[in-house]
């Protein structure tokens, strides 16, 4: 049957109206945990910042009122120090809590789960061998009961009104390769990959590996070839990060992390495939000197990781202040991340008086 011309018309302008209408939903679902907990700045300002216990009023306003008062939106507080998180809020300030995660030598852990800790390609675990340094004790991403442990805490955490927001951190497997200035530190050269820092080859791995490949991870001739045994373990962390993004969106918190500089560099160092991630931002630690790069890196770091997410997530460019030598080449690092496409930029580590003005300044 023929279909006359205002008829056409009608049909025409309602399908529009609900593309519209479709188009409006799924923009409002990517950001609605962002704009219906805050406004978010032009430049979001964040800083990372050990936990303590303090508990004092005073201290705790004067120090958050001085981060406020220099530019400073959000911080990122390690530990559950309700009295901080408070005091942050207080002085218009997000508080998210900065979580290790997979990195964890909690004494619970340790006590009760030795099973769940990484394993190398060597068949040491991280539970009483640690790779590089003694606080270096990576769980198991592909452990159920690791998840479930993950999982909990994440719907624990998220439920408390006094956080803001979830803040991922150690959400990787161990380096496998460290970043080229640290080689000498550790008296190495890791032009490849090296089976003590290769994880994980835990029987849960191994097993699961199998299943989807009909192979063996320890019987591989090349595991650093094997693009199956790869993206494998890309797929362990992704899956796990999106998990723990679900329960944080369900309790109306935004959840983020910190990753490695850029996704070619995350990829091959310690197996984060973070451009995949559900997070609603996410803080790439652009620590130019780590990898022996000049600070215009940072601009250069920042636009590949802005490219690859399509702007689907925002972008928080993280700076190593102890590399910083002064605020010229603060004001460089910055510039570099904005210049990149960065929506804003997170600092780690103490800054001089001087410093503090470039912040407050941008």
């Amino acid at each position: 049957m023929e279909i006359k011309e205002p008829m056409k018309q009608k049909i025409i302008s309602l399908s529009l109206i609900l593309l519209t209408f479709l188009s409006c939903q799924k923009k409002q679902a990517s950001y609605s945990i962002k704009t219906t907990t805050i406004e978010v700045p032009e430049i979001e300002k964040w800083i990372w910042l050990h936990g303590t216990s303090d508990t004092n009023a005073a201290a705790l306003k004067t120090q958050f009122k001085t981060l406020a008062n220099n530019g400073i939106t959000g911080v990122l507080i390690g530990g559950d120090n309700e009295s901080m998180f408070r005091a942050a809020k207080a002085e218009g300030l997000q508080a998210h809590i900065w979580l290790w995660t997979l990195n964890r030598g909690d004494e619970y852990i340790m006590k009760n789960h030795s099973d769940w800790y990484s394993i190398n390609r060597n068949g040491e675990s991280c539970f009483d061998n640690p790779p590089y340094v003694s606080y270096y004790r990576w769980l198991c991403p592909t452990n159920k009961e690791v998840r479930s442990f993950l999982k909990d805490e994440i719907r624990r955490l998220s439920q408390k009104d006094y956080i803001d927001g979830i803040h991922l951190d150690y959400v990787r497997y161990c380096d496998v390769i460290l970043p080229i200035a640290l080689w000498e530190k550790y008296n190495l050269v890791q032009n490849r990959e090296l089976p003590e820092f290769d994880y994980c080859y835990c029987k849960t791995c191994r097993s699961t590996f199998q299943k989807v490949s009909s192979n063996d991870p320890l019987t591989l001739a090349e595991p650093a070839a094997d693009s199956n045994w790869i993206n494998f373990r890309y797929h362990q962390v992704t899956s796990l990060v999106n998990d723990l993004a679900a329960i944080a969106h369900q309790n109306q918190k935004p959840i983020s992390a910190a990753v490695f500089p850029t996704p070619t560099i995350a990829k091959k160092l310690v197996r984060q495939d973070w451009v995949n991630w559900n997070l609603d931002r996410i803080f790439p630690m652009v620590y130019h000197a780590f990898y022996e790069e000049e600070i215009t890196w940072v601009k250069n770091a920042t636009s590949e990781g802005v490219s690859k997410l399509k702007s689907r997530i925002p972008v928080i460019t993280g700076i190593y202040m102890p590399d910083i030598e002064n605020e010229t080449v603060l004001k460089q690092a910055i510039d570099g991340a904005l210049n990149g496409g960065a929506n804003g930029i997170s600092l780690f580590g103490k800054l001089t008086s001087k410093q503090w003005k470039v912040v407050k300044g941008k």
